[in-house]
């Protein structure tokens, strides 16, 4: 009984955020193309009925996989419910308020602005984008604060499931090869960990490891002191950096964690951080990557994949969508390297050789 009703409770959540989802973008799309009309350049093309039927059938799979995951213990079940309702509450009146300043600067193409209070020197050239035309990139607090509401948005309310799929994987890799170290010396870094909310699901289903987190934005790693230190147990160590040059020493860390990153990474340095990785992760470590599904994974979607740079400023996507990662991981010096595909997004488990 008790299962049963978990298991409606959370449907009926998930349900509730897929149908607010829908009801914003429908509204902010008609707003604004009755204030600020997108150019024709911008328009997004028609997905199919079929495409359509197939998104809903991945995100009800999603949804499966989330509560089956809590229930094989990889997390606890409480966390299926956890949203950060005062945050919502607080600033999605703000976010229609920043959609019309949004929408006529990407007419303008104007990708590289940021408010005259921003301190934009020291950043890697790439990083100086308003990727999603979000305002001030990600150099601003009310970016960060309005980034995690904006995601989940875009993704029907399953952007916190689509981080959990790397915690099967990254808790199975860490105890199978380290089941000798005592729990608390255990290292785990999450690489552009943004405003934390992965290293949050991680304290969740590792409660007694060392938690590091690494972001190239001072105003997303408040954020994320924010959201973190409100959980229990001993707070994660973040730190302002660029992976692609990380200050830790080599072999340090146990299990590395990235989501949502690589897309919006030029080639280069997607090559970079990989490599960064390899060098701070033990021998025997498992590196695991969440990131936008490509091409190859289901070439009936192109058009959707075609029309996200279209609609949010992503330089880099459209490589991104081709780019071979297993070549670069195995590049680097990865092994035992294997994928997996939930809803829109895809995943990468990589492991460190062990040495001798």
């Amino acid at each position: 009984m008790t299962d049963t009703l978990t298991k409606l409770t959370y449907e009926a959540l998930q349900k509730g955020k897929i149908y607010f989802g829908v009801a914003h973008k429908t509204l902010s799309t008609q707003l604004l193309n009755w204030v600020h009309p997108s150019t024709p350049e911008r328009k997004p093309q028609s997905l199919s009925p079929e495409n359509l039927a197939t998104l809903q059938g991945w995100l009800d799979k999603i949804i499966e996989t989330d509560l089956q995951d809590a229930r094989r213990g990889v997390y606890p079940e409480s966390l299926l419910f956890e949203n950060e309702w005062e945050d919502f509450f607080s600033y999605y009146p703000t976010l229609w308020f920043d959609l019309l300043t949004i929408q006529e600067r990407a007419n303008q193409k104007r990708y590289q602005e940021f408010a005259p209070n921003i301190d934009t020197e020291g950043y890697p050239k790439y990083y100086l984008q308003n990727f999603h035309h979000q305002t001030d990139g990600y150099l601003s607090d009310m970016s960060a604060n309005l980034y995690d509401i904006q995601v989940d948005i875009l993704f029907s309310g399953a952007a916190d499931a689509m981080r959990r799929r790397v915690l099967a994987p990254l808790k199975q890799g860490v105890q199978s090869t380290f089941n000798t170290v005592i729990p608390k010396h255990i290292r785990i870094l999450d690489v552009a960990c943004g405003t934390g909310r992965t290293l949050k699901y991680t304290r969740a289903s590792l409660p007694k490891a060392s938690l590091y987190g690494i972001d190239l934005s001072p105003a997303y790693l408040r954020k994320a002191n924010q959201l973190l230190s409100e959980i229990p147990g001993e707070l994660p160590q973040l730190v302002q950096g660029n992976a692609e040059e990380m200050p830790y020493v080599d072999q340090y860390f146990h299990g590395i964690t990235s989501v949502f990153m690589f897309h919006e990474l030029p080639p280069e340095a997607r090559q970079g951080v990989i490599e960064e990785c390899f060098r701070v992760l033990q021998p025997g470590g498992v590196f695991v990557i969440c990131d936008s599904m490509q091409v190859n994974d289901c070439p009936q979607m192109k058009t959707m994949m075609d029309n996200f740079p279209i609609m949010f400023h992503e330089p880099y996507y459209r490589h991104y969508t081709t780019d071979n990662l297993i070549e670069r991981l195995e590049k680097a010096g990865f092994e035992n390297i294997s994928t997996q595909n939930h809803f829109v997004s895809k995943y990468w488990i990589a492991h460190k050789p062990v040495e001798g």
